[in-house]
């Protein structure tokens, strides 16, 4: 009698994980049954650790290719489902020496990192201070719920959709204004990958596959061992799971300096006409010419770049920003693009990037339609191949390449001549006051010196596009050049 009803058991649990791929009609009854396989239907939190390599998203050294290779040596990942928050910690190096990021230059440290995200604020951890990262609110968000358990629950309250393919159950559904996500679960109820979408400012809707396999049981849940994520085509993350914790104590508020997180501009008139836009961690330059303006960078995302354009229209009313010069196609650098096309002006960027801007620029935002989708504008771009003068009666600015970098392709910078201003981004980024030069010196730092040398340019000062204005004896002294 007993085995009879221990073989009834099994028989019914069998056919209630066979009805994940079959029972196609109900997408509730097959989510609730791969919740159940998962083990998620009484997880509330969520620890996992693990170790792999990766890629730097929007980091690429030559427009198009892939993103910067990368060591994780350490990983790890809390998530509070119930509050829809999550932190990241991670250990990086480079693998490769070209590309972008704020690691260190190959074989010369680490970076660690902190990213946290609750309800709709995102922020970072830099030592013991938090620091408001609203550019990066959607990728997390994105990445909360498409975790293989925040999935399954993100599309019970969507209204998914479902359907059967190759024995596959195929939920899909959208957060609104947010991400769209696919994911695809087998017949024992595991999610085998999920395909998704999520707004982007540089690429617009930008297309992310994860793929999780080697699933185990850690403690009563179901966890996959491996973890593979391609973003815009590129791998982002091959990670080996180490460690799952189910339903650890997390306590996850948001600072009230996050909370309380507004765009400013702080506008420093540098030399007549010309201003020097920070407030922020990337800043931008505004030049005045006789019948138009000229802004050098338009970076990150919306948020900063509408503040940036207003404040550009309240110093110099009257007269349209006819150019915005990309410094480089790094995303941080080039969020800030669309919303300046939005505006009419032209782009001004290295002849390298420009046919691969045509195609991302192509790319609608539709998710959550930004400035550019909002304005029907199709953005005018103007390519440089090495330099470009932009020249009136009343002013100068050369536009150059920063020739031989690691850090990017079609890297440059602009000088005034006149004013003996270079303006300049990710090349040098001056440290605090009285800090001491590295030894040795930094690759990047060296290398601007060399093009400026090489120019025969005699800088007064730097305007740097992150960190604070210097004179450029600071930057020969942190060379090892004073």
């Amino acid at each position: 009698m007993q085995r009879r009803a221990l073989v009834s058991l099994a028989a019914l649990a069998a056919l209630g994980v066979a009805g994940c791929a079959t029972s196609v009609s109900d997408p509730q009854a097959v989510l609730r049954q791969a919740d159940v396989a998962m083990g998620g239907s009484q997880l509330k939190t969520l620890r996992f650790a693990a170790n792999g390599t990766g890629g730097i998203f929007g980091q690429a050294y030559v427009p198009g290719q892939p993103w910067p290779r990368i060591n994780i040596p350490t990983f790890a990942r809390w998530i509070d489902y119930d509050n829809a928050a999550m932190r990241e910690d991670s250990v990086r190096t480079r693998a490769e020496p070209n590309g972008g990021g704020a690691l260190p230059l190959m074989g010369t440290g680490e970076q660690r990192v902190s990213a946290w995200v609750r309800g709709e604020q995102a922020w970072n951890m830099v030592g013991p201070a938090p620091q408001a990262a609203p550019v990066a609110l959607d990728g997390r968000i994105h990445d909360l719920w498409t975790t293989p358990h925040g999935v399954i629950k993100a599309a019970m309250r969507n209204n998914a959709t479902v359907r059967s393919e190759g024995g596959l159950s195929v939920v899909a559904f959208a957060q609104p204004g947010r991400y769209r996500a696919t994911a695809y679960i087998g017949a024992d109820g595991l999610v085998q990958r999920v395909e998704s979408v999520v707004p982007n400012p540089v690429t617009g809707d930008t297309p992310t596959t994860t793929v999780y396999s080697g699933w185990r049981d850690w403690g009563g849940v179901k966890f996959p061992a491996r973890i593979v994520q391609t973003q815009g085509g590129h791998p982002v993350y091959d990670l080996t799971v180490t460690e799952v914790q189910a339903n650890p104590a997390l306590d996850m508020p948001v600072p009230p300096l996050v909370a309380s997180f507004a765009e400013k501009v702080d506008a420093q008139q540098v030399a007549p006409g010309i201003w020097y836009l920070a407030g922020g961690s990337h800043h931008s330059v505004l030049v005045e010419f006789a019948d138009h303006t000229m802004l050098i960078e338009s970076p990150l995302y919306d948020g900063r770049s509408l503040a940036v354009l207003a404040e550009a229209r309240r110093l110099v009313p009257g007269k349209p920003l006819r150019y915005v010069v990309n410094s480089h196609h790094h995303f941080d650098h080039a969020g800030g693009l669309r919303t300046a096309a939005s505006a009419g002006a032209t782009l001004v960027v290295s002849e390298q990037a420009r046919p691969w801007y045509e195609q991302a620029f192509a790319t609608p935002n539709a998710i959550r339609p930004d400035a550019l989708q909002q304005s029907g504008r199709r953005p005018t771009l103007l390519g440089i191949n090495g330099s470009r003068t932009f020249s009136d009666a009343s002013r100068t600015v050369e536009v150059r390449f920063i020739e031989g970098s690691v850090h990017a392709q079609g890297f440059m910078m602009a000088w005034l001549p006149r004013e003996r201003l270079l303006v300049e981004a990710d090349a040098y980024t001056p440290g605090a006051p009285n800090t001491a030069p590295p030894s040795p010196p930094n690759a990047n730092n060296v290398n601007l010196v060399q093009n400026i040398e090489r120019l025969g340019w005699t800088p007064d000062r730097i305007l740097p596009l992150h960190g604070r204005i210097v004179p450029y004896t600071e930057l020969r002294t942190w060379v090892g050049r004073s």
